[in-house]
């Protein structure tokens, strides 16, 4: 499998452009346990351009019923993104200091369950994040209150 690099640029511009809206393409998963998870991912997808179409431990959206559990759930993502090893965005999980923009937050409880994952959109002179889910684009992350925390930086890009 080859790899190519993410565009964190475009993830960016996508998160700019749909913090504060909903893609008409995506059903708008607010009232269904949040959209936090299911805005990251369309954002990664601005910045990776592929899917990987894999029943169930893939990463896809095809429609509200035909998706699998890594597009919106924070969980599944992190397992995506950091075990997958098919097509798609991956990642590393590393230091605040270490993020770019497009990478991922995640945060979570004191119990060890993660429920939100908001998109880093700027990283100096602090984190600043956008996300559903409490619509949010250039918000502190120390404006969040979370007792646990994991930083996701997507190292590439796998295309098949």
């Amino acid at each position: 499998m080859r790899e190519r690099e993410y565009w964190r640029a475009d993830a960016a511009a996508y998160a700019k452009a749909w913090a504060f809206g909903r893609n008409p393409a995506y059903l708008d998963f607010e009232q269904l346990g949040g959209d936090c998870t299911n805005f990251a991912s369309q954002c990664l997808y601005a910045g990776s351009g592929i899917m990987n179409y894999t029943p169930t431990f893939g990463w896809y959206y095809a429609s509200a019923s035909n998706r699998t559990p890594s597009w919106t759930g924070v969980q599944y993502l992190y397992d995506f993104l950091t075990r997958g090893k098919g097509p798609g965005p991956h990642a590393v999980e590393t230091e605040a200091g270490e993020l770019e923009i497009g990478d991922l937050v995640q945060l979570g409880r004191a119990d060890g369950q993660f429920y939100h994952s908001p998109v880093v959109v700027e990283t100096s002179p602090e984190l600043l994040v956008a996300a559903h889910s409490f619509d949010a684009y250039r918000r502190p992350l120390s404006s969040y209150s979370y007792d646990r925390v994991r930083y996701l930086h997507i190292a590439g890009v796998r295309i098949p």
